[in-house]
């Protein structure tokens, strides 16, 4: 039994008639009938019975046709899914965002890819950029939304967003800046992300200041929530603070203080659904 016997047996059952069903599917009658004739032998059952009307099922192919209108609909959608799986028009993405990415996700450009391919969907995974590199490295993740620096080897990669650091604090008198200097904040109890730290602890040296870091964390809203509790004041990507903290951040004024939110994928492992994502943001 087969697709193409499946289809001239529910062909024939609707037109009742295998002149008219074999006219319909464009094909000669002698080679339907023989399709038929084979398809009753091997279920060795017969399927059908002539009347004054035509043809009409027995009892036999009324059972079969409750399974084989299900058949070709089954193979009609798994043709189909799997077109637009191997065109990229289907399918799960996987993102691993990092928590510092903030309100990145979605973009209007993902919105814009959800209406043009209605048929996808998402499988979000939180983490720091390091948790989420694990993971493309397993293969268990398709695109990381991570923040610098980290280790590129191995990563394609594009820049999303650069943006400054700023200070997170309570501190109504820091607040009333427009901008800090690396002499003010270096006076300050500081919280920092500690993906961060040889960055900062280099400025500072280089200007010849001595801080003390008074928390070290790996989530920048956990920066944010020791600073917003009075216990010191704590350098974040803008972005977040303007998510977590909008009324209790000022800018730094020092310019080498820059991230940037990266969007990644393991080298020549993009599959054609993941090529046309990348490609849109």
């Amino acid at each position: 039994m087969n697709l193409k016997q499946l289809e001239y047996f529910m062909t024939v059952a609707r037109e009742k008639q295998i002149t008219r069903a074999a006219q319909k599917l464009h094909v000669a009658q002698p080679p339907m009938s023989y399709q038929l004739k084979q398809l009753e032998e091997e279920l060795q059952a017969k399927l059908f019975i002539r009347n004054a009307h035509g043809i009409e099922l027995t009892d036999a192919g009324r059972e079969l046709a409750s399974y084989a209108e299900r058949i070709l609909t089954l193979a009609d959608t798994a043709q189909s899914q799997v077109s637009k799986t191997a065109k990229g028009e289907l399918g799960t993405i996987r993102i691993g965002t990092a928590s510092s990415s903030g309100a990145c996700l979605p973009t209007p450009a993902l919105r814009e890819f959800v209406n043009f391919y209605p048929d996808i969907n998402f499988d979000i995974f939180e983490s720091n950029t390091f948790g989420i590199i694990e993971k493309l490295n397993d293969q268990t993740l398709d695109l990381g939304l991570v923040r610098t620096p980290f280790d590129h080897t191995g990563f394609e990669s594009k820049t999303l967003t650069t943006e400054p650091m700023v200070a997170v604090t309570t501190n109504q008198q820091l607040l009333r800046n427009k901008s800090l200097r690396l002499k003010t904040i270096a006076k300050e109890n500081l919280i920092i992300y500690r993906r961060f730290e040889n960055i900062f602890e280099s400025s500072f040296a280089h200007a010849g200041l001595k801080v003390f870091y008074a928390v070290k964390c790996d989530d920048s809203r956990t920066a944010i929530q020791w600073a917003k509790m009075g216990m010191g004041t704590a350098l974040v990507p803008q972005t977040i603070a303007e998510l977590y903290a909008p009324n209790y951040w000022v800018k730094i004024n020092h310019q080498s203080w820059e991230t940037h939110l990266e969007l990644i994928w393991l080298k020549h492992k993009a599959k054609p659904l993941i090529q046309r994502l990348i490609k849109l943001m």
